[in-house]
């Protein structure tokens, strides 16, 4: 959709100087390590009983289970070894200056699942741990491959997977929000939406925006985050809002509890956490190869931030057909 530029809007020097609503470079960086301090996944549950930790190594085939655990000290989930689906994904709520779940174990998802039409995932998984930052490979049937890329923080962007096939069509992902979490069009976003704002040296214009909380945690928000994918409408989900930018109002067809993605071959979905989920950032480049988790805003973006409680203002929680 095309913005118009608003005239009204950050007219003055002023204003756009106290639109600037970010921490210094430095300070923010500062934080996010702050955010990981301490982190770092151990793989439990496999077929021998053994564990692995940090470093490069490769986990056979044969010591694979239906899944394997991947514990870390702010967030954990489950894999699934044959689709890298992702199941139980918490954050434990561990002690920390940017803790966002209020010290409390915190359900995410449901689940994440991929739906690889048939094709499965066969070979050793290749692990790279390296303090937070977590990746593991693995590859199978149809040149089929997947990829996880963690980081074991209390926020920021924690979590991304991205498929490859080797007929290069698009991979199916189904998000499933644990129950006490659910997903909400943000009305800080949507009061703001066609405002320009800063963002590093340029201004961008606010959109709409999606975002996930609990109404339990006063810090706690987050959203899906796309590279190469698109959100499915879900007809059975249709929410009406207002649009400043169209004057007129506008079907968001988006459930409540779940949200489904078409994901190039190469692309990724990503989550993002805590301020990152509600700061005012064009949205990430087009990348099918070895893509990040986020681009590098480094605090210099708007935080419009969300309001404590959240409205459920996306219903039904899911569509009929799950």
């Amino acid at each position: 959709m095309a913005f118009p530029i608003r005239t009204t809007l950050l007219t003055s020097a002023a204003a756009i100087a106290a639109a600037f609503l970010f921490l210094p470079a430095d300070k923010a960086q500062a934080a996010k390590n702050d955010g990981c301090e301490g982190g770092g996944y151990v793989i439990r549950q496999l077929v021998n009983g053994g564990t692995v930790g940090q470093g490069d190594s490769t986990i056979p085939a044969s010591n694979l289970g239906e899944v394997f655990f991947v514990d870390g000290k702010y967030n954990e989930f489950f894999v699934v070894s044959a689709t890298f689906g992702i199941r139980d994904y918490v954050f434990t709520g561990a002690p920390n200056p940017e803790d966002i779940t209020g010290g409390r174990r915190t359900p995410i998802w449901a689940e994440k699942t991929p739906d690889h039409r048939g094709l499965v995932l066969t070979s050793a998984i290749d692990v790279d741990s390296d303090g937070p930052d977590f990746v593991i490979k693995r590859s199978g049937t149809g040149d089929l491959d997947m990829k996880i890329q963690a980081k074991d923080c209390a926020t920021g962007g924690v979590f991304q997977m991205e498929p490859e096939r080797g007929d290069h069509t698009t991979t199916l992902f189904t998000h499933i929000l644990a129950d006490e979490q659910f997903y909400f069009d943000n009305p800080r976003f949507r009061a703001r939406e066609g405002d320009l704002v800063p963002y590093k040296d340029i201004l961008i214009p606010v959109p709409t925006r999606v975002n996930i909380t609990n109404n339990i945690s006063r810090k706690f928000v987050a959203r899906d985050s796309a590279q190469v994918a698109e959100r499915r409408d879900e007809p059975d989900c249709p929410n009406t809002f207002f649009s400043r930018v169209d004057n007129a109002n506008e079907i968001v067809f988006h459930c409540g509890g779940v949200s489904r993605w078409d994901v190039a071959s190469g692309g990724r979905m990503g989550f993002v956490t805590g301020q990152d989920a509600v700061e005012v950032a064009p949205g990430a480049t087009d990348c099918i190869k070895d893509c990040q988790a986020q681009n590098q805003v480094r605090g210099r973006a708007v935080v419009l931030g969300f309001p404590f409680p959240a409205p459920r203002n996306l219903n039904p929680r899911f569509p009929s057909d799950l």
